[in-house]
């Protein structure tokens, strides 16, 4: 492939709509969005609100067979990974490249188990959250994907320059750092410390950002990632504490995690991975994580009660 042309985006909740409008602006005859039936009906009926502005876009089902992506974007809840990688399927060709932006560090290695790695970048979006309410959702244009190639052996590197002459293209902005695993675990430690812990108290970033005793505690739950990524190989993970705390604080204080909104809504939460992941990694190199152990256990509960 020399270029990147035709897009498929699985998710428009707060993170896939950002990228869905942007590149539904740009050219919707290129850009497909993944749905169910009941999704398709639901969408034409009440069409998602970004910004103000009903999103319309060229929807398509998993039946289809009439499509080819040259670019997936995968944008979803981690409790609906399982059911893209099937449903995808009929829009991947040889050499698709597939981008997921779930948060995690996991859903790659599950993706790659079906299509392989060779064009499975990692990636991640990291920037202010979107806030999601019912159909509407706002976002102030502030984030990147951060994209980059985990192992070289396994993954072509000339799909990063592909993403990038696109992305540049299109208007949308990314990173694409030297350590992308670095900074791929990086952007995990953010999730697993302040995602879950909000959504547990409630707080908001400003909230968070002004208690002293949330931050010890904070620092703690990143203390625990710090040793797994040490442990799984990661480069230079004593800066990662110092850096995550840095990007904390960039937050808007108003703003609210994505798990915290799930909470609020009464959504089922992505615990599973980030402290399911971590306390399963944590067995794998005989490292305690007890604050993910129970942070695990009181999402859970949280969840339960709110049914």
């Amino acid at each position: 492939m020399n270029e990147i042309k035709k897009c498929l985006i699985c998710g428009i909740g707060a993170v896939g709509s950002i990228y869905a409008n942007k590149i539904n602006e740009f050219d919707c005859n290129s850009l497909r969005v993944l749905v169910d039936e009941k999704r398709l009906e639901k969408y034409k009926k009440s069409p998602k609100i970004f910004n103000g502005k009903p999103l319309k876009f060229n929807y398509i089902l998993p039946s289809a067979n009439d499509y080819k992506a040259d670019l997936i974007i995968i944008a979803t809840k981690f409790d609906g990974l399982n059911d893209v990688i099937k449903n995808i399927e009929n829009f991947v060709k040889e050499d698709t490249i597939i981008l997921s932006l779930l948060n995690g560090v996991s859903s790659e290695e599950i993706i790659a188990k079906k299509y392989g790695w060779k064009h499975i970048p990692i990636s991640y979006f990291i920037g202010h959250s979107a806030m999601r309410d019912g159909n509407n959702i706002t976002h102030d244009g502030i984030g990147d994907i951060v994209f980059g190639v985990k192992d070289e052996n396994k993954t072509d590197i000339s799909d990063v320059e592909l993403v990038k002459n696109y992305f540049d293209k299109v208007g949308i902005a990314y990173k694409t750092p030297d350590d992308m695993l670095h900074a791929y675990w990086l952007k995990y430690m953010l999730n697993v410390s302040s995602n879950q812990s909000s959504a547990i108290l409630r707080l908001t970033f400003g909230q968070m950002q002004n208690s002293e005793k949330f931050q010890t505690m904070l620092k703690k739950i990143m203390h625990e990632v710090q040793q797994i990524a040490k442990a799984e190989g990661v480069k230079n993970t004593d800066l990662m504490i110092d850096e995550a705390i840095k990007t904390f604080y960039k937050m808007i204080p108003e703003g609210k995690t994505s798990m915290l909104q799930d909470v609020e809504a009464g959504r089922k939460t992505e615990v599973e991975m980030f402290a399911g992941t971590m306390i399963e990694l944590g067995k794998k190199h005989g490292i305690p994580t007890p604050y993910n152990q129970v942070m695990k256990d009181m999402l859970e509960i949280i969840y339960d009660v709110s049914r």
